[in-house]
């Protein structure tokens, strides 16, 4: 949230000598989707997100729940977490730079349906976040392919944003929209970042775990480092995994 509040303000208010030199809105929108691509990179492989996993999307952590690796107490703690980040995040930016972040061009950064109208707004945000999880799914469960999950999901967001921002204003993250929306006291069309980005996550890991099987999700973690114990125990599930394909 400090990053897309940082990145907004740099981006889109009139004050800005940088959203005064980029006048092409795609072009704008393509800086501001590698900004957040590259934010999620970082996050993704710091020791943090090595450590809890990088989720910070509850989409993200109920499909996994759904998928049995998240037990049920970290997934409260999880959302719960995530919520109160979202809101901590935008509230902290706003503290800082005051009214540029209320100003009506950044609006703390709420996701709003475009003109096109909610419906459009939904299945968007629903495809979007499909994709993402699909790809998540099939490339961190590769072990060839898994150290490149997190470059993947920093690509897609770079790719949505710049592409899909007018439709939803690319949000796939219900912790994100519900922290701008509380600050701006604008909850238009709230329900479609609920609903839409849990739905297209959980219909991809149906696709996936039907395609491949259960037993090919062997973690909840974006990025795993190679030593340490893991919170989703999955040191235990990649035995269980070796001793099938061992039979």
């Amino acid at each position: 949230m400090v990053s897309a509040a940082l990145f907004a303000t740099a981006l889109y208010h009139p004050s800005s000598r940088l959203a005064a030199g980029i006048s092409n809105e795609w072009l704008r929108r393509c800086v501001m989707g590698f900004a957040m691509g590259l934010t999620a990179v970082a996050i993704i492989y710091s020791p943090w997100g090595q450590r809890s996993g990088a989720h910070m999307n509850p989409a993200v952590t109920l499909t996994f729940f759904r998928l049995g690796i998240v037990a049920r107490h970290d997934f409260l703690g999880y959302v719960l977490a995530q919520f109160v980040g979202g809101i901590a995040g935008i509230a902290l930016v706003a503290a800082a730079l005051g009214d540029l972040v209320s100003s009506p061009s950044i609006d703390y950064v709420v996701t709003r349906p475009g003109p096109a109208g909610e419906a459009v707004a939904f299945l968007a945000e629903a495809a979007m976040s499909f994709g993402l999880m699909l790809v998540i799914l099939s490339v961190s469960n590769r072990p060839r392919l898994a150290r490149f999950t997190g470059l993947c999901a920093g690509l897609m967001v770079w790719t949505y944003i710049a592409v899909e921002a007018p439709l939803s204003g690319m949000s796939i993250n219900p912790a994100r929209t519900f922290g701008s929306a509380l600050l701006a006291g604008d909850f238009v069309g709230l329900w479609i970042y609920f609903i839409a980005p849990p739905l297209g996550m959980l219909l991809a890991a149906e696709l996936y775990t039907r395609s491949v099987g259960m037993h090919r999700v062997i973690c909840a973690k974006l990025h795993h480092p190679h030593g340490g114990a893991c919170i989703f125990g999955c040191d235990r599930r990649m035995r269980a995994t070796a001793l099938v394909h061992s039979a």
